[in-house]
């Protein structure tokens, strides 16, 4: 990984006012962008070979997940398999993981996020505990992990420590399994306290894992314990992912799901929505005027069958979406997006959905963009608010995390901005990546990662380690 220029010439650019030709980022020695010309001489600048894009904020990740992948696909069991049973076998497979073996699957996952296009990544932390449930000597030991699985790879980093205390709505008692998840509340803001600020690439935020995890009263007092650590951090909450999830609610609340939070909890901006896939009209016209971001993630919602988001209907509302890999059967933010998309097609059986409401954020002039690049920068900023970091977007004060497209690539070839990046998101471009740089330092370079070979041979031990005790 090579350090960040003091500034880096692009033939063609995404700025927050669309597209712009012969542009200059002027960077500090953090990465952050301090000024943009347009119309500069390339002369005398490190030049990136190809048009550049914001790099995409991952908004959701459970980095263990990683190494279930392709494990969870066999039938042939009693009964319907749905999540309530691919849970079973996560919970199975979580017991084994080893602090060492969490940091270097870590590791893996986020070499390949940054391969794919994803430079920074909100990590829902869950697994806290050793496995018969009691504690590690430090309370962050598998917090850390993660961490420097991330720092190894030259991702950026959210950790979102995740407070889970029940087993289910009203205080249900934990199962064994879930042993691993549990904090006191002044243990998880120690574990918070231990990450925040960590780093120019790396911090902390919140994650209440879910209204069947949280009692009411916990929910409450740990969020006044957070206010007091991160008073304007980043707070997510896994909600109406599963129809079973609303009915559970309802017969414990009265309420469903989104209703019972917004009615209960001052959400805004801060928070971060994940899935939100079970909403009626009213609790999405609700939700979306609350500037909480709604966390996308339909490759595992459709893995997991979930069901599909009311994207029309959320963006008509001009709610604020981003997109994440969740349990990281698919790495790949083209995927998701296409999947966003797709998705709504089939159920709608019309083309160009999202393009009806969202012709691109309001912040972008005339030319408008397409939809590829309206659904990229879209998810780049509900995204880049999810992890509470200055990036998603190549802008004065953000950080320089971008990617820069291979022109010469066959699935781009001859694309000019009007149609670029439909061709990057609706097209199978495979690798068509010349660079990925995080706070202006490069980090792939033509599809290569330089810690790949090492960081990789770890994770196929561990793999191998895993797989042997199934």
């Amino acid at each position: 990984m090579t350090g960040a220029p003091a500034s880096l010439w692009c033939p063609l650019c995404l700025l927050p006012s669309g597209w712009a030709e012969s542009v200059l980022l002027h960077l500090d020695d953090s990465g952050t962008i301090r000024r943009i010309e347009t119309g500069v001489p390339a002369a005398g600048h490190t030049q990136l070979p190809g048009p550049v894009i914001p790099g995409m904020p991952n908004l959701h990740s459970h980095a263990f997940q990683r190494a279930m992948a392709g494990l969870t696909e066999r039938g042939g069991g009693t009964g319907r398999s749905d999540f309530w049973s691919w849970r079973q076998t996560m919970y199975s497979f979580v017991g084994r993981l080893s602090p060492e073996q969490v940091e270097a699957i870590a590791a893996q996952l986020y070499v390949e996020m940054l391969k794919a296009g994803y430079t920074g990544v909100a990590e829902f932390h869950y697994l806290h505990n050793p496995p018969d449930g009691g504690r590690y000597s430090d309370v962050a030991e598998l917090a850390r992990r993660v961490a420097a699985g991330a720092d190894a790879a030259g991702i950026r980093l959210t950790v979102l420590p995740v407070l889970y205390r029940e087993g289910g709505f009203g205080g249900a008692p934990l199962a064994s399994a879930q042993q691993r998840f549990r904090l006191e509340i002044d243990e998880w803001a120690a574990v918070i306290a231990a990450l925040a600020g960590a780093s120019p690439t790396q911090t902390a935020g919140a994650a209440l894992h879910s209204l069947r995890a949280v009692l009411p009263a916990d929910m409450a007092d740990a969020l006044a314990a957070y206010d007091a650590l991160c008073p304007e951090g980043p707070v997510h909450i896994h909600i109406a992912e599963q129809e079973r999830e609303v009915a559970e609610c309802l017969a414990w609340s009265g309420l469903r799901p989104v209703e019972w939070l917004l009615d209960g909890v001052p959400v805004d901006g801060r928070w971060t929505l994940v899935h939100a896939t079970h909403m009626t009209a009213e609790e999405t016209r609700s939700a979306a005027a609350s500037y909480a971001v709604a966390g996308l993630c339909p490759t595992t919602e459709a893995n997991l069958g979930d069901g599909v988001f009311a994207l029309p209907e959320w963006l008509a509302a001009k709610g604020a979406f981003g997109i994440g890999s969740d349990s990281n059967v698919s790495l790949d933010p083209r995927e998701e997006l296409r999947w966003l998309e797709y998705a709504q097609r089939l159920v709608l059986k019309r083309r160009l959905v999202a393009a009806e409401a969202l012709p691109g954020p309001a912040k972008f002039k005339a030319p408008p963009l397409s939809l590829g690049a309206s659904l990229w920068q879209g998810a780049a900023d509900g995204g880049a608010r999810a992890m509470g970091q200055p990036c998603g977007t190549l802008a004065e004060g953000r950080v320089a995390d971008l990617l820069v497209l291979d022109p010469d690539h066959p699935a781009l070839a001859a694309h000019g901005p009007e149609t670029l990046l439909d061709a990057w998101v609706f097209t199978n471009a495979g690798p068509a990546l010349r660079e990925v740089r995080v706070g202006g330092r490069r980090v792939v370079e033509n599809g290569r990662h330089p810690g790949e070979d090492t960081i990789g041979a770890r994770y196929r031990s561990v793999m191998t380690e895993l797989i042997q005790d199934l």
